[in-house]
């Protein structure tokens, strides 16, 4: 088996802000976000806002989320994200309005080129359009696009984008049926 040499792996992510507000964040996030002793949002969605997330009106955030660079999120109006929800975005992440990513989930913008000796990470944007829902432990891939109202049911993968107003399931996740919504 051939050895990779460490030395030799390559990344071009740009963080985006600087080392203090980098440290800054990461105890605040560990102490305050990842913390389940602590129970309100509000908290949550200031300390976001300071360290320069976009967050709209009605969000949620419950405990024991852990995001990677807030000054990369953008929420919308009305958003739900449960806990032990990992959005770790290396890349941008947007979430439109009305969504709802439930506990576990997972938003992973960055990944590794497995056919590169140098195992470069590779790193894409995740949107998440309005009315979109992210299933208990599901977790969307790097460049992902989750189009308006469609759902990814628990546990599945989402490895291309999702259509607008269908129901995906499994790993890799596969269109089983429309989202029609009754009155």
């Amino acid at each position: 088996m051939n050895q990779v040499n460490n030395a030799l792996y390559k990344t071009n992510i740009v963080i985006g802000a600087s080392k203090v507000k980098q440290v800054l964040w990461y105890f605040t996030n560990v102490l305050v976000m990842q913390n389940a002793l602590i129970p309100g949002t509000k908290i949550r969605v200031a300390l976001l806002r300071v360290f320069s997330a976009t967050i709209g009106k009605g969000v949620v955030i419950k405990p024991a989320v852990n995001i990677k660079y807030p000054w990369k999120l953008s929420i919308g109006h009305h958003v739900w994200i449960g806990e032990n929800v990992w959005i770790d975005n290396l890349a941008f992440v947007s979430i439109k309005n009305n969504v709802c990513i439930s506990q576990g989930a997972h938003l992973l913008t960055g990944n590794h080129n497995y056919k590169s000796n140098s195992f470069d990470l590779i790193i894409k944007e995740i949107v998440l359009e309005d009315g979109v829902w992210i299933g208990a432990q599901s977790i969307v891939c790097p460049g992902i696009t989750c189009k308006s109202h469609s759902v990814l049911s628990v546990g599945s993968v989402a490895t291309q984008n999702l259509e607008p107003y269908f129901i995906y399931r499994g790993n890799p996740a596969v269109k089983i049926r429309e989202r029609i919504f009754v009155s």
